[in-house]
């Protein structure tokens, strides 16, 4: 195997070992990126809540009106009543005090009802700002302990391009830049293997005339099928 085939395998593997590590943080971040959402759900709910008490307020508000209203057409049947002067007019008086009565009524049930409702959304959003108190203080010991764990899956992708990049200097960079222009489309399977004669990347069977020269060829050949770069497993083994 020719040295810069085995500079472009070395490279294509750092580059799978930095790739790697993403996963990693990931997963260092999933238990915090939980309970941020679940922070913001929680605090979404809560506005939520916060609209629906401004509702009912209101509700109380046209119903204590509506009493208000009513206590004045009250009063002003009960004046009428004192000052009635046939049987009729009595009687017509007296079918508006009931109405008057049980529009009354009505408004202090729904108040009733309304305020009831309130409470019970009061003591909702209490519970919720509770729960968002408590996902802050676990939200806070988490971040320090990802960060933490990240600085040092950090560190570790670091060591590695330096690496990569060490070897880069060493290498032809026309050769460098092709690798690149592979891995754009192919990422970590820019340089594979063949494998019973089939591309370690597309699957696809290699033709005989193709695989002799990746056997015995000192150039870079590509997979006529996909274009990534192969070579020989047990010569990477063997050197």
């Amino acid at each position: 195997m020719n040295k810069h085939l085995q500079q472009l395998i070395a490279i294509s593997n750092l580059d799978k070992e930095i790739d790697s590590l993403e996963p990693q943080i990931e997963q260092k971040r999933s238990e915090l990126d939980k309970a941020i959402r679940s922070k913001e759900a929680k605090q979404a709910e809560s506005l939520d809540l916060e609209e629906d008490k401004k509702d009912i307020k209101l509700q109380i508000a046209r119903n204590e009106q509506v009493l208000a209203d009513v206590s004045a057409k009250l009063e002003n049947i009960y004046k009428k009543i004192s000052e009635v002067r046939s049987e009729r007019e009595l009687k017509a008086l007296n079918v508006e005090e009931e109405i008057a009565k049980e529009q009354s009524m009505q408004a202090n049930q729904e108040i009733q009802r309304l305020e009831t409702a309130l409470q019970h959304k009061t003591e909702l959003q209490s519970s919720i700002k509770t729960a968002i108190a408590e996902l802050e203080s676990t939200i806070s010991g988490l971040e320090e302990k990802v960060s933490k764990d990240i600085e040092v899956i950090k560190d570790q992708q670091h060591k590695i391009f330096a690496k990569k990049q060490k070897l880069i200097i060493t290498m032809d960079q026309k050769l460098i830049s092709f690798y690149e222009k592979v891995r754009k489309w192919a990422k970590n399977a820019s340089v594979v293997p063949v494998r019973k004669q089939a591309c370690g990347g597309c699957f696809i069977r290699i033709n005989d005339r193709v695989y002799a020269e990746i056997i015995q060829s000192n150039d870079i050949i590509t997979c006529p099928h996909c274009g990534r770069i192969l070579y020989i497993e047990e010569a990477v083994k063997a050197v």
